[in-house]
């Protein structure tokens, strides 16, 4: 039997939010592609940035095809694979995806920093946030910023024969 006094606290105490719903998510990163995780089952998108799809090849100064989808990919796994994260919750994108600020425990900025290394584009059409750093990039070659490449959505829009 409940103790009468105890009673009121358990009727008012929150119930659990789910993850999915929470306005952070907190957890070890699980790297999906350039630009998204799973963090504690959650499926994370990362705010601001765009980043060639796995399947996506660049051209080299050279004009040679090499994977800059992959080595995105690579880039955002060495940074923060199997790492805790703090994800602040912006928005929910189309595909049910939570939309997200994520910083490491030193307090880095994932997608600034994806974009400062090169392996990421500014997604303006949602965010200025990170168009300074992606200026810098490509001034400085680093990344997919070493040869030619067509921004990701354009890839995307392309594969879908838009």
């Amino acid at each position: 039997m409940v103790a009468a006094w105890l009673l009121p606290a358990l009727v008012l105490a929150p119930a659990p939010v789910p993850a999915s719903e929470q306005a952070a998510v907190i957890g070890r990163a699980e790297v999906v592609d350039g630009d998204s995780l799973l963090v504690e089952s959650v499926k994370v998108r990362l705010f601001g940035i765009d980043a060639p799809e796995v399947g996506q090849y660049c051209k080299g100064s050279d004009g040679s095809r090499w994977p800059c989808g992959q080595y995105a990919t690579v880039a955002l796994d060495r940074l923060a694979g199997g790492r805790a994260v703090r994800c602040e919750v912006k928005d929910t994108d189309s595909w049910g995806r939570k939309v997200c600020v994520c910083k490491l425990g030193d307090d880095r900025d994932l997608s600034e920093a994806m974009v400062t290394a090169g392996w990421a584009l500014a997604y303006r059409r949602f965010s200025n946030d990170y168009a300074d750093d992606e200026t810098r990039a490509e001034s400085q070659g680093v990344g997919i910023w070493r040869g030619s490449m067509l921004p990701p959505w354009k890839w995307r829009a392309d594969r879908r024969g838009h």
